[in-house]
């Protein structure tokens, strides 16, 4: 029987505890085996956070990759939707996180995406398999080996990507918005597409070493922010985890909107508009009964799965729901 490696967002765990170049060679080895379909060169998107055991694993990660013949596209710190992006945009077969997310420093990661962006579910049994066996066999011959190479203008890509998903008409003219970016991966794309955008920007938590991602700043301590948008008056803030793949709000009085808050605003709005694609939206356990009663009193159900944002986005795609989420921040 395979030993379970992977949680409910990837394997995670201490630097040089759990996740060791050995493991991460490994799961390099044994996801670029399993998304081997047919004989076109195959290709990975590889990104990161800003925590410093990112380097060694990400290069055992290629060792990995380019062992088993696949080519890895290097994009480094990037938040993780920007990741599950590439994924598709740049036709790969595989996308890689290294990040654990809202953990301090000492803690990483390995999250990995399907060619579509989607976090992998049925996939990860066949990959704890392959990491209990010897891949000697099962390794590229010389000729068939992978490369890698650094991908610039990622950044750019994304924040199109991003704005694009706004109205052509948007403009934040006007608004003061201060950003915490949790010294992780959004560092600079986030700020940056803010400010095309129109706003005012003062950024915090901006200034990445290795050691301070998420520490006493990010989704998980949104204190400094309040502080930070009460200070600047600001018109809002946002704070971000360390991968940036989920968003808390601060008010204009520095009041904290958390994750099921944020999703009880959206349905509204989203049902005003006409753009629910059913009649309700996805959440977890987790999410307070205070929302499931406003819910309801808008003519809309709560659909509850396990905690997880991977469970939440299963239920939306099997459901057909076009809104989910999580009180953490998850969107």
């Amino acid at each position: 029987m395979s030993r379970k490696y992977f949680g409910t967002d990837g394997i995670r765990g201490r630097a040089n505890g759990l996740i060791t170049p050995e493991l991460a060679l490994k799961v390099g080895q044994a996801a670029g085996l399993a998304f081997q379909r047919g004989d076109h060169r195959h290709r990975v998107v590889i990104g990161k956070d800003t925590r410093l055991s990112g380097y060694m694993i990400e290069y055992a990660m290629v060792a990995g990759f380019t062992s088993v013949g696949m080519d890895v596209l290097l994009v480094g710190p990037m938040p993780t939707p920007a990741v599950a992006m590439l994924t598709k945009s740049m036709r790969a077969d595989l996308g890689v996180m290294i990040s654990a997310s809202h953990n301090l420093f000492e803690d990483n990661g390995i999250k990995l995406f399907g060619p579509q962006g989607f976090k992998l579910s049925d996939v990860e049994k066949q990959i704890e398999q392959l990491l209990d066996e010897s891949l000697d066999k099962h390794l590229a011959q010389s000729a068939s080996l992978g490369r890698a190479r650094r991908i610039d203008g990622v950044h750019d890509r994304y924040i199109e990507f991003a704005k694009r998903t706004l109205p052509r008409d948007l403009s934040l003219d006007g608004l003061r918005v201060v950003v915490d970016c949790a010294n992780g991966a959004a560092y600079r794309v986030v700020p940056e597409a803010l400010w095309e955008l129109g706003a005012d920007v003062v950024p915090i938590g901006v200034d990445p070493d290795g050691f301070n991602i998420n520490k006493e700043c990010g989704s998980t301590s949104p204190e400094a922010l309040s502080k930070k948008v009460r200070e600047m008056r600001a018109d809002i803030g946002i704070a971000l985890d360390g991968d940036a793949d989920r968003v808390i709000l601060v008010d204009e009085r520095g009041h904290i909107v958390d994750g099921d808050q944020l999703l009880a605003v959206i349905a509204q709005s989203f049902k005003e508009d006409g753009r629910l694609s059913r009649p309700g939206i996805v959440a977890t356990v987790m999410s307070n009964l205070g929302l499931e009663r406003f819910l309801k009193g808008q003519g809309l159900d709560l659909v509850r799965t396990p905690v997880g944002d991977r469970y939440v986005l299963e239920q939306m795609l099997n459901g057909g729901y076009n809104l989910g989420g999580e009180q953490s921040g998850h969107i």
